[in-house]
């Protein structure tokens, strides 16, 4: 079963285990940006525009960051070598925005549900939300 499961992940020798986990590092690193640039818009939109709006405002922190994603993850984590964007910065999307909406219902069961405090509850979430969202990208939005 595991070595079923190397195979899938392309790791045949301890030198592409390496490789995998420094992705997977590399994607932790963006990860960590778009989650600061989303807050940065959120506030902003808030602060700017007032409370009332902090649905457009995590909206648009939301798309920000996967543009910042896109960008990133295609250059640095993916080294996305065709021109032939679109395709893949769509699949971008659909992958971020289904981890998001996968995370929120989890979030939501999590807290109503389990019984987990609402301070904890989002780090147990990216357990699950992280690994998904980049073998999503790795193996169907920068194949």
């Amino acid at each position: 079963m595991i070595k079923r499961l190397l195979d899938k992940f392309n790791i045949h020798s301890k030198e592409d285990f390496w490789k995998f986990v420094w992705q997977f590092v590399k994607f932790g690193l963006v990860g960590v940006s778009n989650t600061l640039i989303s807050l940065a818009v959120y506030y902003a939109v808030v602060l700017l525009l007032g409370v009332e709006h902090y649905i457009l405002a995590n909206t648009l922190g939301f798309v920000i960051s996967v543009i910042n994603a896109y960008i990133w993850n295609s250059k640095f984590v993916f080294q996305k070598k065709d021109r032939k964007h679109g395709k893949s910065f769509v699949k971008v999307f659909v992958s971020y925005g289904s981890t998001f909406l996968l995370g929120t219902g989890f979030l939501f069961v999590l807290v109503h549900y389990w019984n987990v405090s609402e301070m904890i509850a989002p780090i147990i979430n990216l357990l699950l939300t992280i690994p998904l969202n980049f073998l999503l990208n790795k193996f169907w939005a920068f194949k």
